[in-house]
């Protein structure tokens, strides 16, 4: 991996909420660590008339619980500029190309060029229009385009997307970026299974009951109501976050890291799974709902800038099938959801019971449970595994424990935040936590017809109570396969000693 990598970066949206909580707090981690330094430049583009010294202080502010030197904040911030930019306006880019090729000389960059788009999707095509035709795209060096979600709203959309980008960026020049993907414990699957051989060769329906990945979020829809109300929790979460760490759980083993391998294996996982093709199929494995008002929390029609008579989702929950020799049969259940109980991301792999019970267990709490594989991803972060054991003392009682590896404050905190470790991947090329076309394609193939049946049949949204865990329904949608959501007291089973 190169240390002080060239690249100019160019920031589409450098007024937005995005670039100011998580774009420049990252490069300024990958300035500290030494991967860019001297030869290093950034330009931010809005349409807001800020002057260069504004942007600055903008960026200062942004970045001050991470400074521990002024004089290194200073250094930082002087390689920042700002231009005013209206992105339809092919004047505005002439004026963008002069700055980029006056950087260019002053940092040493060599043509190295990434261009991140952090505004609305609207304006992603005609954006990559302008920069070809206007000449951004050097001939030397790299060109690399950082895309945020959402990429298109369907599968057509996506597709009319793809193919306006693709006549100025190649696929391995186009960087669509899922934040996910740049979390500790979402990396850490692949190694969890793959360097693992007892959980590789138990990796199947031979001895999985079910898999389930539950992203709970405590909050409503902030400000963002708008947005969400044209978008929903199916297109927000599960096209893009939910699948893409169901195809790390489902992918066989790449060839070696490289990130086409890798890649090339989660195309594979995600055509593998089951498309539901029929009406009732989408409504016996899928259930959607919307949060309804408690004491203390509005319900989702009541928020700014929500239709009132909005029957956009909050919550779903489904079940996925995958159609391969490996999984066939082994349901792997998802739910996410705004307003819910608690705030946590995990996944829990829970592998079948013993084929005889040897051990006594009436009496006894929790005791002959299955065992357990969960991957804490947010806000715990490590690994824990339910097993039995005799209980200690006479007899042949036995009880369920847990053995777990969750990694402490310091860890956590000296560990890379997704962006910054997103960034440093472009930086160095590499597409491996980037989502290639075909697994967008793949995805919205997965969803449009979920989508498109919800639509079409208006069929029900249940409620449930903010502060809930979600609709009765979806714990129903378990209970038909004799199944219930694993759930247990993570601060109790956790807490330091």
């Amino acid at each position: 991996m190169d240390t002080d990598i060239r690249a100019l970066f160019t920031i589409f949206g450098a007024t937005g909420d995005l670039a100011n909580r998580k774009l420049y707090p990252s490069l300024f981690r990958l300035y500290k660590k030494g991967y860019i330094k001297n030869n290093f430049a950034v330009i931010g583009t809005a349409r807001r008339q800020w002057s260069n010294d504004y942007f600055h202080e903008v960026i200062t502010k942004s970045i001050q619980n991470l400074v521990e030197d002024e004089t290194e904040l200073h250094e930082f911030i002087s390689h920042f500029y700002y231009i005013s930019h209206n992105v339809t306006d092919a004047d505005n880019y002439i004026e963008l190309k002069k700055l980029s090729e006056q950087l260019d000389e002053k940092y040493a960059i060599k043509q190295n060029r990434i261009f991140y788009l952090a505004m609305a999707p609207q304006f992603f095509g005609i954006i990559g229009d302008m920069l070809s035709s206007n000449h951004l795209i050097t001939d030397e060096g790299f060109n690399r385009l950082i895309i945020e979600k959402p990429f298109g709203h369907d599968l057509e959309s996506a597709t009319k997307l793809n193919n306006q980008l693709t006549k100025s960026f190649s696929e391995d020049q186009i960087y669509r970026i899922d934040h996910y993907l740049g979390k500790e414990m979402i990396q850490n699957i692949s190694a969890v299974r793959f360097s693992n051989m007892i959980f590789e060769s138990l990796w199947n329906n031979k001895y999985i009951d079910n898999v389930q990945i539950t992203l709970a979020e405590t909050v409503g829809v902030e400000d963002r109501g708008d947005y969400y109300d044209k978008t929903g929790a199916l297109r927000d979460m599960v096209q893009n976050h939910i699948l893409q760490t169901v195809a790390l759980l489902v992918m066989e083993p790449p060839l070696s890291l490289n990130g086409n391998d890798i890649r090339n294996e989660k195309i594979k996982a995600l055509r593998s799974l089951h498309l539901y093709k029929d009406s009732n199929d989408v409504l016996n494995n899928f259930v959607r709902g919307q949060y309804v008002a408690n004491e203390e929390m509005l319900g989702y029609t009541e928020e700014p800038k929500v239709n009132p008579d909005s029957h956009t989702e909050t919550f779903v929950a489904g079940k996925i099938l995958v159609d391969n020799f490996r999984w066939a049969g082994v349901p792997f259940y998802i739910r996410t959801g705004k307003r819910m109980s608690q705030k946590d991301t995990y996944i829990h792999v829970q592998f079948k019971h013993v084929s005889m019970e040897l051990f006594p267990t009436e009496g006894v709490e929790d005791v002959a449970e299955p065992n357990i594989l969960t991957i804490h991803i947010s806000p715990l972060e490590g690994f824990s595994l339910r097993m039995n054991a005799k209980r200690v003392g006479q007899g042949t009682e036995i009880q369920n424990i847990r053995m777990h590896s969750i990694f402490d404050e310091q860890a956590v905190a000296n560990s890379p935040e997704a962006y910054e470790r997103l960034l440093l991947d472009c930086l160095n090329g590499d597409p491996t936590n980037f989502t290639h076309w075909q697994e967008v394609e793949q995805s919205w193939r997965f969803i449009d017809y979920i989508r498109e049946t919800w639509d079409r049949n208006g069929w029900k949204l249940f409620d449930y109570e903010a502060g809930s865990m979600g609709p009765k329904e979806s714990f129903e949608l378990l209970e038909r396969d004799g199944f219930e959501w694993i759930s247990f007291d993570w601060a109790r089973h956790y807490k330091k000693d």
